[in-house]
């Protein structure tokens, strides 16, 4: 069966991340999250999946390549072009880039899955496409119920007592919302679906498809299921979720590694004196780090692979991507270090290098001075009273 994913977007609101890595390909525990989402696809007999590209595409082709070794065939849509030698992505929108994928040739010639490819997801697929094929719909919104009080964080979709779709309201005030369920981006579509959609356009599913769909009177409906739905659409989610993992509520993700001590996982080769650290878990290591006698990590936290943790530096409750050093005695909660960038947990960044902070944390693959000047000591003296970035 087919599927497609939607990886074009540029992801804006997880940015510094998304600077560098495009948001299907941000790690949840070192695992790209589009690669759970083929796990999940291959587990419900979708194995022939088209994925559309753009900002960054050469990071995601790079890894995934053909599916071959994911069990799966992937072929890529790159929506946008050549300047000046250099690749520039223009997304046509996720409605745009299906019909541009079947204007080519045409690909989706049954019922297919499109999801969006910045969630971790565990939905019954199976079971959605039964139930759609039951109401003999061209189009299926998977929706999940979530509190009242939380309503104006998302799309709420709103059906009448057969399901179909009557209209959507997007981030409503609590007392505004008159629906509970929300739009997770997991649709169910019938190939007809893409008659709807124009050639060459920048199109939405959600703003211009859906309304049209209802405005028409199609067959639209939404099914309200029970399923593990991470969204990673800002910089505090993906901070979330890796805490989420980190503390087990998230079942289909485990933690990688080897567990050292209760709670406390790590790569292969950490370089550590176990008894010359207070490390308290949950904590993930990653390979090749090393973590200097009297550094301090307090969980949930996460330290990427080939970092280098100082002596006195404490990490707390925090995320440290891949070859970060942090400096002696800095100290660092609630906080995200991405490689020049040093976020807190609303999304608010720090660019260390413009701030002149490059020596507290830096890359680790950079030659450090072995004793830094005395302004630099004082200002690092000056810091420990406070939560350091």
């Amino acid at each position: 069966m087919k599927a497609m994913i939607l990886a074009a977007g540029k992801g804006t609101r997880v940015r510094p991340i998304t600077y560098t890595i495009p948001k299907p390909m941000i790690p949840i525990l070192q695992k790209p999250v589009m690669e759970f989402l083929l796990e999940l696809l291959r587990h419900h007999g979708f194995d022939e999946i088209m994925v559309n590209v753009s900002h960054l595409a050469h990071e995601i082709e790079g890894y995934f390549q053909d599916g071959q070794r994911f069990g799966v065939q992937i072929a890529y849509s790159f929506e946008g072009f050549i300047q000046d030698g250099e690749l520039v992505g223009k997304a046509l929108g996720s409605a745009g880039g299906m019909k541009r994928i079947q204007d080519f040739s045409p690909f989706f010639t049954d019922t297919f899955i499109v999801l969006c490819g910045d969630a971790l997801i565990d939905v019954d697929l199976t079971e959605a496409v039964r139930w759609h094929k039951e109401k003999g719909s061209i189009a299926t919104i998977i929706m999940k119920s979530v509190p009242r009080e939380d309503v104006s964080s998302y799309g709420v979709v709103v059906t009448d007592d057969d399901g179909r779709v009557k209209s959507f309201q997007e981030k409503p005030k609590v007392e505004d919302a008159l629906s509970t369920d929300i739009n997770t981006g997991i649709y169910i579509f019938e190939p007809e679906i893409l008659d709807y959609i124009p050639s060459g356009e920048e199109f939405d599913i959600g703003s211009q498809l859906f309304p049209k769909l209802v405005e028409t009177g199609a067959p639209f409906y939404g099914v309200s299921m029970e399923f593990e739905w991470v969204d990673i659409g800002k910089v505090p989610d993906y901070w979330q979720a890796v805490r989420d993992v980190l503390m087990g509520k998230v079942k289909n993700v485990s933690i990688p590694g080897h567990q050292v001590a209760p709670g406390i996982y790590t790569g292969l080769n950490v370089a550590v004196n176990w008894d010359k650290v207070d490390i308290q878990g949950p904590v993930y290591i990653g390979g090749m780090t090393r973590i200097e006698d009297g550094a301090k990590i307090i969980g949930p936290s996460m330290i990427g692979r080939s970092c280098h943790i100082c002596s006195g530096a404490v990490v707390d409750n925090s995320v440290v991507f891949e070859y970060s050093r942090l400096g002696a005695g800095v100290r660092l909660v609630d906080k995200l270090v991405f490689g020049r960038y040093c976020v807190d947990k609303t999304g608010a960044s720090i660019d260390v290098q413009a701030a002149a902070l490059d020596w507290l944390i830096t890359d680790t693959r950079q030659v450090m001075p072995e004793d830094p000047p005395v302004e630099r000591q004082a200002i690092v003296e000056l810091l420990g009273a406070d939560n350091r970035q």
